[in-house]
């Protein structure tokens, strides 16, 4: 009861707290900007002028705002770290209201409001102001007529060809900012055509607006002099091929010159066009071995423009380490380090060489209880799609990856050994897609070290089939689309990624061929029963970002997984299967500890081996920051991971069924402190169990920092 009367205390001092206090003598706080038309009718909208202000408010829901006032203005050191952390109030400035209302009327004009005004009134209210921006729009044009002059009879042939791609139409309001996009689209249409040199500012415009009734006709004419020279240093356009094409590595590096001559798209002889340019320069871009791109131009007399594509090398080695750990509140502990080694160019064509070692290590500090598990990998990348002719993609340039890995498990019931081999490509599409194809994956799975007594204690005997010796031969494919791939984006943006695999298809249709096991329930190769199964999955992650600076993010997603064995397997491999928990899932649990469904944790596990068949989950976080390079974060997350009800054998409990579906949903809730230097994100969060779908039950505060309650993650950037 004593706390919570703190809390409401303090909550209330915060919400009372003025947020003047901290302003100076006489001064007041510019509380809110209003845009209003006199006119409600073909005006723009009110947002395309706030760009234009030069005193943007603070928000209306600032808390900052209230902690920096918490400060006594005497500079001590609590007054010095509210200030860093909150957000001074804006003072009002009425020089800057005044070149407000200038930059939107000179910007009204650009936008073909001729004549536009702008009346300020302001409002003074307990030493906060309100601004309002009275705009009266003027009057506008509306093109009647468009003519072109281009005397070139070849130049005129081209626009005649392209006349449907021009940008200005009959109709259209006359502006400057509509004149200014039609001189770029046109100077672009003859540069991909040949005019080299050929700029925007070659093109003049000429409005007639004599009739008086609103409309104006305007011609459009080509020069041979810019808008910025005079007549006399004209100079007519010529249509350019490319002529020498050089290609000059910067320092010294060992790079193979066929290498470089396929990522380039300027060839010898052709006709000039900036797309070759542009494709190029994406091309060798792409490429991490090449820290910068820069192609110079210079045009010949005889028509020819010389091109010198110079290429500067990024460190070509490298080595990251990463960290992720958690722990809950039965005592259990999970650490799992990570090393990685990298070489970009390990063959001199751009073969990225990648090296990884991964420990993960779960035990307990009271106990002997302990799993250890060491993994290593290797792949090859190559810059190339092996197979394809490499005009197949003229932008991006796709990869062909070969990889092995070894993984290695030391569990109280056994132990087990993952030998991996695969084949595959990965290309973008278009900007904002990527593509991962790969259609030889080949794992070998052999068990051994079995306790005595864990397969009878296994209380789902469905499992018995997961955990023998197996091979999985097949293939995979995923899809992913974002609208902004750049790392740790700091706006709004959106992604989605699927994928699907399945394996067993190929072998199964020479079944005739092949024995079976001992009791003929599976064909083997090599006396290993082979996995037949298809296997998806789906993730939708929407990230608004708002606030000032764009320091407040709400974070959803919504993810689903599904696997269904058949044929010649009669459950998914184990390592195909699903599960939840953990540092990027339900974070109430820890990884593997909930699930599936309704069912009661397997005391066949020493250490919480929880699998399914069918995973469904939906997050959402609240991120804010808090001080320094420090953010907050508030999150839900809800799921659970079921098996499908396809075999009688599976526990009743952990099957799903639609009719309770929300009933065998673990709900948690969680608070976590993240720090953001800039490429690396450090989380630490803290989950908290709601609803326990073991035993269907809510669980109230008095519950939720007792033994099984809680559980604690450490992990490297956000967890989606």
């Amino acid at each position: 009861m004593k706390r919570t009367a703190l809390l409401v205390l303090l909550a209330f001092a915060a919400a009372s707290c003025s947020t003047t206090r901290m302003l100076p003598e006489g001064a007041t706080r510019l509380a809110e900007n209003r845009i209003v038309f006199t006119e409600t009718e073909d005006v723009p909208d009110a947002a395309a002028l706030t760009p234009y202000l030069r005193q943007k408010a603070n928000a209306k829901w600032d808390p900052w705002l209230y902690v920096y006032n918490w400060s006594s203005g005497r500079g001590t050191g609590w007054d010095r770290f509210v200030e860093s952390i909150g957000d001074a109030p804006v003072v009002y400035d009425s020089t800057l209201v005044l070149e407000s209302a200038a930059r939107m009327v000179g910007h009204m004009q650009y936008l073909g409001y001729y004549g536009a005004t702008a009346d300020v009134r302001t409002e003074d209210k307990n030493r906060k102001t309100t601004v309002t921006y009275r705009i009266d729009p003027g009057h506008s044009y509306r093109l009647s007529k468009i003519s072109y002059i281009i005397r070139d009879p070849d130049m005129n042939a081209i626009l005649t060809e392209q006349a449907d791609s021009l940008g200005l139409k009959i109709g259209d309001r006359l502006s400057e900012k509509a004149l200014e996009a039609e001189s770029e689209r046109l100077a672009s249409l003859f540069r991909e055509r040949g005019y080299y040199g050929l700029s925007k500012n070659h093109f003049f415009f000429f409005a007639d607006t004599s009739a008086h009734n609103g409309t104006a006709e305007l011609t459009v004419r080509l020069e041979d002099y810019t808008r910025n020279e005079s007549p006399s240093a004209a100079r007519p356009h010529r249509k350019c091929t490319f002529g020498e094409v050089d290609i000059v590595p910067v320092g010294n590096f060992r790079v193979k010159p066929s290498f470089l001559f396929n990522l380039n798209k300027i060839e010898k002889g052709d006709t000039y066009n900036e797309t070759d340019i542009r494709n190029t320069y994406a091309r060798f871009s792409s490429i991490p071995l090449f820290s910068s791109v820069n192609i110079g131009l210079q045009e010949r007399d005889s028509n020819l423009v010389d091109c010198t594509i110079e290429l500067k090398k990024s460190h070509l080695q490298s080595i990251k380490t990463s960290f992720e750990g958690s722990f809950n509140s039965t005592g259990l502990l999970g650490v799992t380090p990570s090393v990685s080694y990298s070489h970009k160019n390990i063959f001199g064509g751009g073969e990225q060489l990648s090296l990884g070692f991964r420990g993960n290590f779960q035990f307990r500090l009271d106990d002997d209880t302990h799993s250890n598990e060491y993994a290593a990998s290797a792949s090859l990348l190559f810059p190339r799609f092996l197979g394809l002719p490499r005009d197949w993609f003229e932008i991006s340039i796709p990869n062909t990856e070969i990889s092995g890995a070894f993984n290695w498990q030391n569990r109280p019931e056994y132990t087990r050994n993952i030998t991996s081999l695969s084949f595959g490509y990965n290309w973008n599409g278009a900007r904002h897609f990527f593509y991962q194809l790969y259609p030889l994956k080949l794992n070998f799975v052999k068990i051994y070290d079995i306790s005595s007594d864990f397969y009878a204690n296994l209380k789902d005997p469905y499992l018995i089939n997961a955990y023998q010796d197996h091979m999985d031969f097949g293939s995979e494919a995923s899809i992913y689309y974002t609208t902004d791939a750049t790392v740790n984006t700091k706006k709004s943006y959106f992604y989605v990624r699927a994928g699907i695999g399945g394996a067993g298809n190929v072998l199964s249709l020479f079944n005739g061929l092949l024995p079976t096991n001992d009791d003929g329930t599976a064909h083997t190769i090599f006396g290993v029963p082979y996995s037949q199964y298809v296997r998806g999955e789906i993730s939708l992650v929407p990230t608004l970002r708002f606030g000032k600076h764009n320091q407040f993010a709400v974070a959803v997603r919504a993810l689903a997984g599904v696997g269904y064995a058949y044929g010649n397997a009669t459950s998914l491999p184990f390592e195909k299967f699903f599960y939840g928990g953990g540092a990027n899932s339900l974070r109430g649990w820890q990884a593997r500890s909930v699930g599936p469904g309704g069912a009661p944790l397997d005391n066949s596990f020493t250490i919480p081996n929880q699998s399914g068949d069918l995973h469904l989950e939906a997050n959402l976080e609240f991120r804010f920051p808090l001080f320094w390079k420090f953010q907050g974060g508030l999150f839900t997350d809800a799921g659970n991971i079921w098996n499908l009800g396809t075999n009688a054998l599976r526990d009743p409990a952990s099957v799903f069924h639609a009719d309770d579906f929300l009933k065998t949903c673990a709900l948690d809730w969680g608070f976590g402190l993240r720090l953001d230097i800039d490429m690396l994100l450090i989380r630490v969060d803290l989950g908290i169990k709601l609803y326990d779908p073991v035993t269907q039950a809510w669980r109230g505060p008095d519950q939720w920092f007792t033994k099984n309650g809680y559980a604690l993650h450490f992990g490297i950037g956000y967890p989606f």
